[in-house]
């Protein structure tokens, strides 16, 4: 056989130089210095992505089939290659702290936030048990702690934890319905007979997944119309609950949507528990239906429940307070909600994912719970056992901490002054697209951050378009022009924030649905406003590209 060199390295080699890929365990002064080092080169290299455009680097065309050719790799690399290529993955990523960036509920994250999840990152804590989190555990029940009291719950009754988004908060409260409606056996019996969840047409899609992973099925999913504010119409609420409840139909749980994802709309969560306690009593129901709020967007207009309106000491302008009054008077009822979801990575400015879903009785996370022997090597030495009634075994300590940093971070002052800018900043968009006569603002009765129009060509009056729209069966061919005229506008302004030069806005198919024949949708151009540094240069662009890519049309 031939001679063949090979250069030979013992596993003990290989693990110095993987040693170095880690922060160390133990105080070094060199290794920390490299730790720090590698961050800030990383840095760097990201820093070097930015321009005028709201995305990071070039936004590249996505051929996915490329990384199937691409097998594992045999070596080891180095962090310096791999920083690189961590970078390079942030190319066409979107900074939602961008002035020029008001595409979705995204907020950017505060330092303290950013922090908590590298200190999480570093040191790995799961709050299974305070036995491996520390004091991240601690972290979570102060945050819910603080939760409860802004939202006007005992802290010292109620209870809670982080979870893996809003779809995990309603997924919570659902499923509390559900043990609420059987006492509790549906954990170890299942689940054998049909159960209705109940929620508005306005609400976030992701009741269609609690549903359908809870075994309830999305076909039993009541959807209740909307009415033109957005918000669940209670007529129709109650014509539904009764002829329900003299039928004996199970239902485990209403969710009420306090901020909807789109237009902001605020149901009457107050109305929907007086009704439902008024059911309870009338048809002497044994487990009425568990009322879950999903406030995930909506949880931080709690900030001004005892702000001063009359004075006004921030100064915000009449038609920014008028909107953060009427949003206020609605949202400050979360506190009869049996349940409720939060998003820190919302409008309360933390990272991905940063979830809390909050009851308002602590001992109904009783009915969650599983038998600690079932799993007998964990819980040796702990105090704080949520694994024991949580879906998840595995929970990042991150979302807690960097929860619990921005409350202690912002107070009510920093988030009323955040959320009186944003809504400041969209109240003035909408006073200058409202000045357009082919303009219409389609959520005029919802002030929250969210600004949905549409435009309309020459010889169309918007206003009575958009009402037709809705009506009129006779409209659907100039609706779906309409739909279609809107949709290429949209996309020469996407095109022109991409490049630099405008404002990067959203797009929704279906911001609501005609009430004739199939139900077509109204889609709309959408501006969300989420950053702290977006101002009114930023809004004016906003205005000036709408006028503009209209006038290009038109041409």
């Amino acid at each position: 056989m031939p001679n063949e060199s090979r250069e030979w390295q013992s596993y003990a080699d290989i693990l110095d130089k993987i040693e170095t890929f880690f922060p160390v365990p133990t105080s070094n002064p060199i290794m920390d210095g490299y730790f720090v080092h590698t961050v800030s080169n990383f840095l760097d290299y990201v820093d070097g992505l930015k321009s005028s455009a709201p995305i990071l680097g070039v936004k590249q065309e996505r051929r996915y089939e490329n990384h199937f050719k691409e097998g594992f790799p045999e070596k080891v690399s180095s962090v310096e290659e791999m920083s690189r290529m961590v970078a390079d993955y942030c190319q066409g990523a979107i900074i939602w702290a961008h002035p020029n960036c008001q595409a979705q509920v995204i907020a950017p994250p505060t330092l303290p936030s950013i922090m908590a999840f590298m200190a999480s990152a570093i040191y790995n804590p799961n709050i299974l048990s305070d036995e491996y989190s520390g004091r991240f555990a601690e972290a979570e029940i102060q945050a819910v702690a603080m939760i409860c009291d802004l939202v006007g719950y005992d802290p010292r009754q109620a209870g809670g934890v982080f979870t893996f988004g809003g779809t995990g908060t309603i997924l919570y409260g659902c499923k509390l319905g559900l043990e609420k409606l059987f006492s509790g056996r549906v954990m170890t019996d299942g689940l054998h007979e049909e159960v209705k969840i109940v929620a508005s047409e306005s609400s976030h899609y992701a009741r269609l997944n609690v549903a359908a992973w809870l075994g309830i099925g999305t076909r039993n999913i009541v959807t209740i119309p909307a009415t033109r504010n957005n918000e669940m119409s209670l007529i129709d609420l109650e014509s539904y609950l009764r002829p329900a409840l003299e039928r004996g139909e199970k239902i485990a749980a209403i969710v009420a949507t306090l901020g909807t994802t789109d237009a902001f709309g605020i149901d009457d969560l107050a109305a929907i528990v007086h009704l439902r306690d008024q059911l309870a009593a009338e048809y002497k129901l044994e487990h009425p239906p568990h009322i879950h709020a999903d406030s995930v967007i909506g949880w931080a207009w709690l900030a001004f429940r005892d702000y001063d309106f009359q004075t006004n000491p921030l100064g915000f302008h009449a038609r920014t307070l008028r909107s953060l009054r009427d949003s206020g008077q609605r949202i400050n009822a979360l506190s009869m909600a049996d349940s409720l979801g939060i998003d820190f990575h919302k409008t309360g400015y933390a990272p991905y994912i940063s979830s809390a879903f909050v009851v308002k009785n602590r001992n109904d996370l009783n009915l969650l719970s599983r038998d600690p022997e079932q799993m007998p090597y964990l819980y040796q030495f702990s105090h704080y056992n949520p694994g024991v009634y949580t879906l998840e075994c595995s929970r990042s300590g991150a979302s807690a901490l960097a929860a619990l940093a921005n409350i202690r971070l912002l107070g009510k002052e920093g988030y009323r002054v955040i959320i009186g800018h944003v809504v400041e900043m969209s109240e003035m968009l909408r006073e200058r697209l409202e000045a357009y006569p082919f303009v219409e603002v389609l959520n005029d009765y919802n002030y929250g951050p969210v600004t949905l129009f549409r435009i309309y060509p020459d010889g169309v009056d918007p206003r009575e378009a958009f009402q037709r729209e809705q009506i009129d069966p006779d409209y659907r061919e100039q609706l779906e022009k309409h739909n279609a005229y809107n949709r290429r506008l949209f996309e020469y302004i996407h095109e022109q924030a991409m490049s630099g030069e405008g404002v990067l806005l959203s797009w929704t198919d279906a911001y609501r649905y005609a009430s004739y024949g199939d139900r077509p949708p109204i889609s709309a151009m959408k501006s969300f406003i989420m950053s702290p540094w977006t101002n009114i240069e930023a809004v004016e662009t906003v205005a000036r590209q709408v006028a503009r890519v209209r006038e290009r049309e038109q041409r």
